[in-house]
């Protein structure tokens, strides 16, 4: 378990589920209740937990005050995936100064998301 678990408050389960499942890998890990709705999916993405959490009233058009860092072997084969599963691209990919390239991306909630890649030393 991740000391700071980032959860997401979604009336989508199953659309972000399939997002960070198809995206990025994600496991699910835990569930509460086992069977029928879920109230709260426990996912696991490489060494970390992401949780959502079911809320009928979530406001997606709310402005985001929170922002997903995801690191990914490939950042412009994950940016080429990311429509199909119903997230939106909002810039890059571009190569940082601090060793990093970068997209900026909107999960189907409308989460923002950057994809990280280390590149090589210059």
């Amino acid at each position: 378990m991740s000391t700071i678990q980032p959860v997401i408050l979604t009336a989508r389960h199953d659309v972000l589920l399939g997002f960070y499942t198809k995206l990025f890998g994600a496991e699910e890990i835990f569930r509460r209740p086992e069977k029928g709705p879920a109230f709260y999916l426990g996912l696991r993405i490489g060494d970390t937990d992401l949780g959502l959490v079911a809320k009928k009233d979530a406001d997606t058009e709310a402005a985001p005050r929170m922002l997903l860092s995801i690191g990914v072997d490939d950042v412009d084969e994950t940016l080429g995936r990311v429509e199909a599963l119903g997230g939106s691209v909002s810039g890059g990919p571009t190569d940082m100064p601090w060793g990093q390239r970068v997209a900026h991306i909107k999960d189907p909630d409308g989460n923002p998301v950057n994809l990280t890649q280390p590149t090589p030393a210059r």
